[in-house]
């Protein structure tokens, strides 16, 4: 057994966290890879796991020796990727995070679409709302919808996006058409807690200056797709992905409402950390992305 195999059981380990998870996730017995584990730490002299019946944890010298694993491990799946790209075989495992938002959407199709194109490409897809640290969790590449900020990763604009301010027809003949952004302040409002602005929604005035309208309402919930059922429902104003709301603006279930006060669009992102070059293979599931959303997405 070769020092490689073993710091690759001991990184499955810490990254399913147990024993018992990394087994089921790479087809491993859970005790060979207690025993990959402890030949590690017999090599090394050192204690990498604290383990009780319940839980298990990682010592100084696991925290040292894991961060320095990673990228080693990441450095020879990234050199095996050269090599396979040059002889057009491409393969692997992507540990990906997306956004619910963005993967509960007509567009997170384009995943499904990804992994039936590709075969030989296994997706490791975690949906979570929050920003996660993608060299800190050992994430490939991340799905952000956002306006980027964070100059620390390497980005690449996938589709621009912007956010639409609509509502049902019956809503709009109750309570009448607004005509500034200001008068939404006492017209009932579906709040999406998900988003960047909770119950301050940003507009731009009519000097073009963005501005933010407290808003308030009877439903707040943290998805945009139940936002866009309540809003369907006639219960609210509702400020919503284009992604999400243009199928229903289309079918003139939903009406586009204070178009010029819409703020400047953000953009839907390929995140990953900074390496002396890309994978071949996240540089094709990227690239495929960007045709996709091209193909597909109307506002791309």
């Amino acid at each position: 057994m070769d020092t490689l195999s073993r710091m690759r059981a001991f990184v499955d380990v810490v990254d399913a966290e147990g024993f018992s998870a990394a087994a089921r996730k790479g087809g491993k017995s859970k005790a060979l890879l207690s025993k990959y584990v402890r030949e590690l730490e017999d090599e090394l002299g050192a204690l990498l796991l604290n383990r009780t019946t319940r839980q298990l944890s990682l010592t100084e010298a696991g925290h040292t020796y894991f961060a320095r694993a990673i990228e080693l491990l990441r450095d020879m799946e990234d050199l095996a990727d050269t090599v396979r790209q040059s002889s057009g075989d491409v393969r692997g495992r992507i540990k990906l995070s997306a956004p619910r938002t963005y993967a509960d959407a007509p567009i997170g199709q384009s995943l499904i679409d990804f992994a039936k194109a590709n075969p030989d490409i296994t997706l490791d897809i975690n949906l979570d709302d929050r920003f996660v640290d993608l060299v800190e969790e050992g994430f490939d590449l991340a799905i952000r919808i956002t306006k980027l900020s964070d100059s620390s990763l390497i980005a690449k604009r996938l589709a621009p996006f912007r956010v639409v301010l609509c509502a049902s027809p019956e809503l709009i003949a109750l309570h009448g058409t607004p005509s500034t952004p200001q008068e939404l302040t006492h017209l009932p409002c579906i709040v999406d807690t998900n988003g960047r602005y909770r119950q301050n929604w940003p507009f731009l005035d009519e000097n073009g200056e963005t501005i933010n309208v407290p808003v308030t309402g009877r439903i707040e919930v943290n998805s945009p797709l139940t936002a866009r059922a309540a809003a369907l429902s006639g219960l609210g104003f509702a400020i919503l992905p284009d992604f999400i709301a243009d199928p229903e603006i289309s079918a003139g279930t939903l009406v586009p409402l204070l178009e010029k006060n819409s703020p400047e669009g953000a953009g839907i992102y390929a995140i990953y950390p900074h390496r002396r070059y890309l994978p071949a293979k996240v540089r094709v599931l990227v690239d495929y992305l960007a045709r996709w959303l091209k193909e597909n997405y109307p506002a791309a």
